[in-house]
């Protein structure tokens, strides 16, 4: 947890500024530390909300942003709202705040935000009367605030542009009709699950015969295993699963409240993982966890191998608003993308995180929309926290890895008018090795707007006419069903999306580089990599549809060193691997093309990789190269130190005035003690 020096460090502030005329120009900057960039008031809603009156966030930054301790007020100084410890917004997220526990906000009003100490203002907005809707500012983060079309609470402004259409840009949350059927069927035997039905994964048969369908039930915590029998998918009738199989914590007891369901490359052979809310039986405690179980043996009742407790590392939740979904996204897939470890800022390395197996795992929260990709060491039950991502929505129900899309689905349920989001990592752009939503589709015409919690897709190999079946269900049993299923277009690939760009063997003799003299500015910018990365991290680089299918040579200047040949990717990437060797300091990355014509080069910088005070994956908790745990901010390993120079005389002075008041506070509370 973060702890923030108040007293001698203002005391010697307020010394220097006495002492020193000059120096009072450092005071504003440092008393604005605790003040997080491009956190922002983007909505307000002051009549009708619900439950009450709330005022939202938005995290304009490209990093999470760690908003624990601000405070919220009306126009009343007496009226404060403080944000929860191990509180963050994740880049480009929103935050909804329930303010109306503290106060309630007037016809004639205003919302404010301030830091932790209660007087530094961040941002703030008035208004002379209730919206018909909400304020929100449009585009969001940045623009004016005016009167939404709609509420969005803890998701993107839905604008009102002057032609009265909502577009993209504006903020506005533009979901485009669902890519596949409009028909909906139900596909399980009516009033069998009855209600609580959550989260669905799907796992391949290896052929165009249907798969199994795995679902968990959130009350009473039960797991069950799915078959297609020509009419519905019913329960397999052996090894105990008839019925389905209640769900236990490791030592046999509670009633787990299994919300999501996934499975690894390994299948149900690798155990069957759960998110969860809470114990049943202990309703309301919240108990957000990731939970392994072993299905391979016929017992009637299953109780986890494993448990992953992420309360420490989560913001505070209700009970019932915790860990809704789930889903395992392989490394072979991250590293191709150029995935960024935000807990270290650099290319995610899996090597970093030992037994955490072949993938990470995404778990969304419900109460906040928000998603968070961890580590997960399946010996000990540590985790690290990799990224924490922003689904578009104020609710995420489940989550499902597309390889065929490259991209991750967020699916809302109800609240969202049932829409689904695709996230995909950005390739370039100040977001480039992040997840962002690149697309928001509308339900299904024929789904009607029902609760639904799982969503699941068929792999490439059940594709007819250009379709494949796709699978919702939902937790109110509408009509006496659970579980629906539709269509959506099949995605055409080449190859395997999970597999990096095909290495192929170097030149029989060394390549020749360009000469370094001809990385000028007019020769840059025609690739995009990485801005940093640590020795022996792979990196992706982006070369552009142009070349792909292409065979290039990368090299990193200014002594060329000969990192790879590849061909590019069908996206017009390649990855590579910064040598172990390469010194730390500035570099420049410069990819030729077959011919010998320079195509780009980009600006690296390598970064030492310093020792951290712990070991990847130490400690029943978050762990791991640069931990960032909530409230701690971001720690990034090995980036340079940084200090001031005391050549100048001003500068001299100022450290021999600081050191003196030091001194002096020192004697004082001596004297004191």
């Amino acid at each position: 947890m973060r702890k923030t020096w108040r007293g001698p460090a203002t005391a010697l502030l307020t010394s220097l500024a006495v002492l020193v005329p000059v120096a009072a120009t450092l005071s504003p900057a440092m008393a604005m530390a605790d003040a997080p960039s491009g956190v922002r008031i983007n909505e307000v809603e002051s009549s009708g909300g619900a439950p009450g009156d709330w005022i939202e966030l938005v995290n304009t930054a490209s990093a999470p942003a760690d908003v624990s301790g601000l405070v919220l007020k009306d126009n009343d100084d007496t009226h404060s709202f403080v944000v929860p410890a191990a509180t963050t917004i994740p880049a480009g997220g929103f935050l909804a705040l329930d303010v109306d526990v503290a106060y309630g906000l007037g016809a004639a009003d205003s919302a404010r935000l301030f830091t932790a100490d209660g007087v530094t203002l961040i941002d703030t907005y008035s208004w002379t009367a209730h919206a018909t809707t909400t304020y929100g500012r449009c585009p969001d983060g940045t623009g004016e605030f005016v009167t939404t079309k709609t509420p969005t609470k803890g998701a993107a402004n839905d604008c009102v542009v002057p032609d009265g259409s909502t577009e993209p840009g504006t903020g506005g949350p533009s979901a485009l009709p669902w890519p596949g059927g409009t028909a909906i069927s139900a596909v399980d035997a009516a009033g069998f699950f009855g209600t609580n039905l959550s989260g669905l994964a799907y796992q391949p048969s290896g052929t165009a015969a249907p798969g199994t369908i795995w679902a968990s039930k959130n009350g009473v915590g039960t797991m069950y295993q799915l078959a297609w029998n020509g009419a519905t998918w019913a329960a397999v009738s052996t090894d105990g699963w008839a019925s389905g199989k209640p769900l236990h914590y490791a030592d046999g007891t509670g009633d787990v409240d299994a919300e999501g369901i996934a499975l690894t490359d390994a299948g149900p052979a690798g155990g069957v993982f759960i998110s969860s809310e809470r114990n049943n039986d202990v309703s309301k405690v919240s108990r957000p966890s990731v939970l392994r179980y072993d299905v391979t043996g016929s017992a009637a009742t299953l109780s986890a191998t494993i448990e992953w407790n992420l309360v420490a590392d989560l913001p505070p939740v209700a009970p019932n608003s915790g860990l809704e979904a789930i889903a395992w996204v392989p490394d072979s897939f991250l590293v191709a993308q150029g995935f960024v470890d935000e807990s270290s800022a650099t290319v995610y390395r899996p090597a970093d995180y030992p037994n955490h197996g072949t993938g990470l795992f995404v778990v969304g929260l419900e109460a906040n929309g928000t998603v968070y990709a961890y580590a997960l060491d399946q010996v000990s039950g540590d985790y690290h926290r990799v990224a924490t991502i922003s689904s578009g929505f104020s609710g995420v129900m489940d989550l499902e890895f597309d390889a065929e899309r490259s991209a991750l689905w967020a699916a809302c349920d109800d609240t969202c008018d049932g829409r689904s989001s695709l996230l995909q990592v950005a390739q370039t752009g100040e977001r480039a090795g992040h997840f962002a939503v690149t697309t928001v589709y509308e339900r299904p015409s024929g789904m009607p707007n029902i609760n639904n919690e799982g969503f699941a897709l068929a792999p490439q190999k059940l594709c007819v006419d250009g379709l494949k079946p796709v699978f919702w269900s939902d937790d109110n049993n509408t009509a006496s069903h659970a579980l629906r299923e539709g269509t959506i277009a099949c995605s055409p690939t080449t190859t395997d999306p999970t597999d990096p760009p095909t290495p192929v063997d170097p030149p029989a003799g060394p390549a020749k580089p360009v000469p370094t003299a001809s990385l000028t500015d007019a020769t840059r910018g025609f690739i995009t990599a990485p801005a940093t990365a640590h020795p022996g991290a792979p990196i992706i680089v982006a070369v552009g549809a142009a070349s792909a299918g292409g065979s290039v040579d990368v090299w990193l200047h200014s002594e060329p060193v000969h990192l790879a040949r590849r061909i590019v990717s069908g996206a017009g990437t390649v990855n590579v691997t910064i040598p172990a060797s390469a010194a730390a300091g500035a570099h420049r990355l410069a990819v030729v093309a077959a011919d010998g014509t320079l195509i780009g080069w980009a600006d690296i910088t390598i970064v030492a990789i310093s020792t951290p005070a712990g070991t990847p994956g130490s400690g029943n908790g978050p762990s791991g190269p640069g931990i960032s745990t909530p409230g701690s901010g971001t720690a990034v390993a090995g980036l340079a130190s940084t200090g001031i120079d005391i050549s100048t005389p001003a500068t001299a002075l100022l450290l021999l005035l600081g050191c003196g008041a030091g001194l002096l506070l020192l004697r004082r509370r001596g004297a004191t003690s």
